[in-house]
């Protein structure tokens, strides 16, 4: 198991906990953005199939971002993946000419926090 400071090292169990406080703020804020989307998934289907099935996937892709993240498996390079995987949605959303609302900005909010965390976690996270 490689070095991280953002997780207590149990190499018995499968999952971890987070020492650094930054690591719950990266969790809550994909929480969030997850929640936003799977709970707009049902009302955007009724109008576009394409987009409300990606928002039930990018809900998921959170949610399983969170899971890999509380294992052992959790590699200091996911980070970078975390970091950009926020910013294609954020950057999604504005091409595809998204609507301005309360859900949106939200999300958008929680998305760009997550890849400030995710940038802090992998830029203080040990190397060795």
């Amino acid at each position: 198991m490689s070095d991280q400071s953002t997780v207590v090292d149990n190499s018995h169990s499968l999952m971890n906990v987070p020492s650094n406080p930054i690591a719950y703020v990266a969790i809550l804020t994909a929480l969030i953005s997850a929640a936003i989307h799977l709970f707009l998934a049902p009302k955007v289907i009724g109008f576009d199939q394409t987009t409300g099935l990606l928002f039930v996937l990018n809900g998921l892709g959170f949610i399983g971002g969170i899971l890999v993240f509380l294992t052992r498996y959790w590699r200091r390079e996911f980070y970078l993946v975390a970091v950009g995987y926020a910013l294609a949605t954020i950057v999604a959303f504005f091409a595809m000419g998204g609507p301005t609302n309360m859900f949106s900005i939200s999300s958008k909010i929680a998305e760009a926090v997550l890849a400030l965390a995710a940038t802090y976690l992998y830029l203080s996270t040990n190397t060795a």
